[in-house]
């Protein structure tokens, strides 16, 4: 069991999901800089959801893509600023790899810019093969064209 502090808890209830707190934090960071909330609905609509919740308000976030039997990709993992400090994200991350659906997986994987340590003390490691795994990335693709429009 994951220890919690006092008044937290974490669900998979996507009922529980404050929407417009997700967005917000989303199209505010590095990794998905103004993403259409339509864009958000539609990730948690098609992927395992973990909400931190304090009394009930959101504060954090993360998600998981899987096909439940090989492989899973943690995505989207946050904490709200006001909510840092009291060893939430590992203790998000830890109940996401405690999730009964997801055990004996074969791979995991994530990508991070400044949480290494949280990550490689649950098991994390840099990737042994960087040569083998490949990529399509589209970094700036929430960018608005004149237009208004997604690019």
């Amino acid at each position: 069991m994951i220890s919690l502090p006092d008044g937290y808890t974490i669900s998979t209830d996507r009922a529980l999901l404050k929407i417009d707190v997700i967005h917000g934090f989303l199209a505010e960071s590095y990794w998905a800089k103004d993403i259409p909330r339509a864009l958000v609905e539609r990730m948690i609509r098609h992927s395992l959801n973990f909400g931190v919740y304090h009394r009930e308000k959101q504060a954090g976030f993360a998600r998981v893509i899987s096909d439940y039997t090989t492989f899973a990709y943690i995505a989207d993992v946050f904490i709200l600023p006001e909510h840092r400090g009291n060893g939430l994200s590992k203790a998000l991350v830890g109940t996401i790899l405690a999730h009964p659906e997801l055990q004996g997986l074969r791979r995991w994987m994530l990508v991070t810019l400044d949480a290494h340590g949280v990550y490689e003390s649950l098991g994390f490691r840099l990737v042994a093969h960087p040569e083998r795994h490949m990529e399509i990335h589209h970094p700036a693709i929430y960018e608005r064209s004149p237009g208004g429009k997604v690019a």
